[in-house]
């Protein structure tokens, strides 16, 4: 999924807080990091500090592209509900079933047949977490495919047949071919999210039917598209997050008590919780902040937070934040980071089909320069959607190599050598047409390399590499206009369009996190890159691709890892998207006093239920 920004350099030392609990008043009476003995205390609340300008903005676990991101579902709803299948073990990427709302699924018929053995989990209001509930999530998701992020046409949930309950916790699924077991786990199980029956209703005062109804509105399509409607819309209602009887309905660790439109969100534990461990702390609480010079502030003088972090500019301060009673601990996530470009843009678009534009463009991003002086040495280049980092057995020795070095001059050599020619200072066409050594396909003549680029705002580390960006793109003739938005603005405003859509006039974005693999935890694309994917924000559209990753789908044993390279290595050098540094996902600074959050997961969840403060 979308990636939340680094929570890196920090902008002007005059900037606020957007919450004035924030301020020293909000520490907690056990957050002392004087003590030394190690006795473990129950209660006790913890403080976490959000990314800057990048509040929780949506509850409701079935996400369009335009609300999804990291932050809505591991550090916010994940702690409320939970998917089918928890992912992260010990800091490991790999399924963790003890965590797990049910068992290992079982594969049969030449594994077409999928038969998953829930545990019986409890909602907080005593139901049981069972079968229903997720023949009601399939109900939603085939009947509200286009509102799904994770949606690719043809793939989950267009591969599942059938689906039905066979006993109280017994779920079964017929797919519609034999898949690679690991892959379907990991990557269309993992979607798979039980919904309470008290949100199967189209109205705040509807009865909420009994799961043997046999006109429960879920059971039609135009049912679970009302229910859909409802439920979006109670969802765009920050304001009664914490008050709407809708979301108090939990089977995670946490309930919600209170709720912010400006992202402050106070958590108590929820005392039905089926699963292990249960919560220590009493509370727990996430802090918004308007930029990371404001969350150091806090962090380096009140010591009211307890899990933060460390603004790459203000690293030199690392010994006086650990003199204030912090492990600084970095915290890497298994992902890969980008910048989309629209290829269904109605004017720049035919430009970014080009194969030699995109290398142009990937040329022009000095990725060792901005890894050593805008992220201080915490980043990892980037060179194909497979990760590199942290150690695992994907990446291949093509995605750890460099593939187009960075060179303006080659750049610019690159569109001269196919019809450009720089006129006032900007590459414009002058050849056009198909032919080897013209502009390409759909490029009109006199047509100019002028794009636009929307980035995260509140990153001074963005802003480094993006001005730097801009300056090498105009030494090879290409005029970038940069502006900047918050983080949920940069991913609204870059969601796929069609040509004849207004919002299709985006041509650029960064939103700086790139792409976690979650709920996608293999690093097969589908979801990114295959036509008509519903996280495909740029519209990349490539036949070969399209094979490739469905390639990786099927494939298992020995054969499974020759699938992946040869996805991986296409991608390296077709650039479906403009590669950018990898970094630490944040420079974690964890109170020595709070224990159990570490290691961090390399998914980007968080766990609170396993802190507990010590005396």
């Amino acid at each position: 999924m979308r990636s939340s920004w680094i929570k890196f350099a920090a902008i002007s030392a005059a900037s606020v807080m957007l919450l004035a609990a924030c301020g020293s008043t909000a520490s907690s009476p056990n957050n002392s990091s004087s003590s030394s003995t190690t006795t473990k205390l129950k209660g006790g609340t913890a403080y976490f500090a959000e990314q800057p300008l990048s509040p929780p903005t949506y509850i409701f676990p079935l996400m369009s592209g335009a609300n999804e991101s990291n932050v809505n579902l591991y550090e916010f709803d994940n702690l409320m509900f939970r998917n089918l299948y928890f992912f992260g073990k010990n800091g490991k990427a790999e399924i963790n079933y003890s965590q797990s709302l049910a068992n290992a699924p079982v594969y049969s018929n030449n594994n077409k047949t999928v038969t998953i053995q829930l545990k019986g989990w409890k909602w907080s209001n005593g139901e049981t977490v069972d079968a229903r509930d997720l023949v009601f999530w399939m109900n939603l998701l085939k009947a509200n495919t286009s509102q799904w992020f994770d949606y690719v046409p043809g793939y989950f949930p267009d591969n599942v047949v059938s689906y039905k309950a066979t006993g109280p916790l017994t779920f079964v699924m017929q797919l519609n071919k034999s898949y690679s077991p690991t892959w379907f786990t990991y990557n269309e199980l993992s979607q798979l999210v039980p919904l309470p029956l008290a949100w199967d209703k189209t109205s705040a005062s509807a009865p909420t039917p009994s799961a043997t109804s046999t006109n429960a509105p879920d059971l039609t399509t135009a049912g679970a598209q009302a229910v859909y409607k409802f439920l979006n819309a109670a969802s765009t209602s920050l304001s009664t997050y914490a008050t709407n009887p809708l979301w108090q309905v939990v089977d995670g660790p946490w309930r919600l008590t209170s709720f912010t439109t400006q992202g402050k969100a106070v958590f108590v534990p929820n005392t039905k919780y089926s699963g292990s461990p249960k919560p220590t702390l009493s509370q727990f609480v996430e802090l918004p902040f308007s930029s990371d010079s404001a969350e150091f502030n806090v962090l380096s003088s009140s010591k009211s937070i307890s899990y933060g972090y460390l603004p790459v500019s203000d690293l030199p301060q690392k010994s006086r934040v650990a003199g204030e009673g912090y492990n600084f601990v970095p915290w890497q996530i298994f992902g890969f980071n980008y910048m989309p470009i629209n290829y269904n843009n109605p004017t720049v678009g035919p430009i970014f089909k080009q194969l030699y534009v995109r290398q142009a463009l990937e040329e022009l991003v000095d990725q060792p320069q901005w890894i050593s002086t805008f992220l201080k040495g915490y980043g990892t280049p980037t060179y194909s959607p497979v990760p590199t980092v942290p150690a695992n057995p994907f990446a291949d020795s093509v995605s750890k190599t460099v593939q187009y070095p960075y060179s303006p001059a080659n750049a610019k050599k690159l569109l001269v050598s196919h019809g450009w020619k720089m006129v006032g200072g900007v590459m414009t066409c002058v050849t056009a047409g198909s032919g080897a050594n013209a502009c390409g396909s759909g490029v009109k003549a006199g047509q100019s390399m002028n794009f636009t680029l929307k980035y995260i705002s509140g990153i001074t580390s963005a802003t480094e590499e993006m001005t730097a960006f801009q300056s090498a793109a105009a030494q090879a003739g290409i005029r970038i206009t940069l502006s900047q938005a918050p983080f949920a603005g940069v991913i609204s405003y870059s969601a796929a369009c069609t040509p004849s859509q207004a919002a299709c006039s985006w041509e650029m974005a960064n939103w700086g996190g790139g792409w976690s693999y979650s709920p996608d935890y293999y690093p097969s694309g589908e979801t990114l890159f295959a036509a008509g994917a519903g996280s495909n924000d740029g519209s990349y559209s490539s036949s070969t691709a399209n094979t490739l990753i469905a390639g990786t789908l099927t494939s298992s044993g020995t054969q499974a890892q020759s699938a992946l390279n040869a996805y991986q290595n296409y991608m390296a050098k077709n650039l479906p998207v403009i590669y950018q540094p990898e970094t630490d996902v944040q420079l974690s600074e964890i109170a020595t006093n709070l224990h159990g959050a570490t290691p961090q997961s390399p998914y980007e969840y968080i766990t609170p239920e396993d802190w507990y403060f010590t005396k």
